[in-house]
């Protein structure tokens, strides 16, 4: 998942000096926008990735305990 996430990230931190570089703005200031989309990018898909597999890890305990409570009932 993290090698995802990072590959996602590089390529949005190209993207972004594609775009900037278009500008003609400096490369330091391209370099530094780039970075900061890439930064930004990462850590947005790091904690939504994070949310969404504890989210699952919360539904499957629960179901798992409701289905271990039906089988111990009977």
């Amino acid at each position: 998942m993290n090698k995802i996430i990072l590959n996602i990230g590089m390529l949005f931190f190209f993207f972004s000096v594609i775009f900037f570089a278009q500008r003609q703005i400096s490369v330091f200031d391209v370099l530094f926008k780039s970075f900061a989309v890439f930064f930004f990018i990462t850590l947005s898909l790091t904690i939504l990735s994070i949310v969404f597999i504890k989210s699952i890890n919360k539904k499957a305990l629960t179901k798992s305990h409701e289905l271990k409570e039906n089988l111990s009932e009977k």
